[in-house]
């Protein structure tokens, strides 16, 4: 029973250490010489990068986000250990958020959550990803397509009769709702960024020459 607990406390411990990696500030810092601290939307994570440093450095932070919730989740696998997977999976979203590498400060932790439902239901992960692009489609912006993506799995998840996933589903979409307050706040005034493509981007650039 002790050395079960040991192990659970390890594996926790290294999932954060894994969400806590700063991909997109490290990167900035170290490859473009920039803080995305001081640019944009001031956050390190995806989004951000893609605006600020381009997509060849958006692309490498989204998928080493991704990677460390999905590492994190396969620990149980790795150790041997009945755990659940997601239970450990949750810390490394924990660490993206308060990065113990970043005064405890971090992003909003939405590639590192799909990266732990892709280790856990790789099915539900590609729904997920199908549900997130007819969002942007739709909207042209990053943050509704994240906002909608998080509740829809936990949606989906309650269907299914799966309750670890629906319980640390509410959770993470209460998080990714509340450090969201300001974009959601933007939403409603009409004043989010917008990505370059997309219906909302047409209809916005279209309110603009009317």
């Amino acid at each position: 029973m002790l050395s079960q607990l040991v192990l659970t406390l390890v594996m926790i411990l290294i999932a954060y250490l894994l969400g806590s990696i700063p991909s997109g500030l490290w990167i900035g810092l170290y490859f473009y010489h920039k803080d995305l601290r001081r640019y944009g939307s001031g956050n390190i994570g995806t989004t951000n990068t893609f605006r600020i440093l381009g997509n060849k450095a958006g692309t490498i932070v989204f998928i080493m986000d991704v990677l460390k919730g999905s590492l994190a989740t396969c620990l149980p696998y790795l150790f041997h250990s009945p755990i659940n997977p997601l239970f450990i999976g949750f810390f490394a979203a924990v660490g993206h958020v308060f990065s113990i590498f970043d005064h405890f400060k971090g992003g909003k932790a939405v590639a590192t959550s799909s990266g732990v439902l892709l280790a856990y239901n790789p099915l539900l992960f590609l729904v997920g990803v199908v549900i997130f692009a007819i969002t942007l489609l739709l909207t042209s912006m990053v943050s509704v397509g994240s906002l909608v993506v998080v509740l829809s799995i936990t949606i989906i998840a309650l269907i299914q009769h799966d309750w670890i996933l629906s319980l640390l589903g509410i959770v993470i979409t209460i998080g990714v709702y509340y450090l969201h307050r300001s974009n959601i706040q933007r939403i409603i005034h009409g004043q989010e960024s917008m990505v370059s493509f997309g219906l909302g981007q047409y209809l916005r650039k279209k309110h603009t020459k009317n």
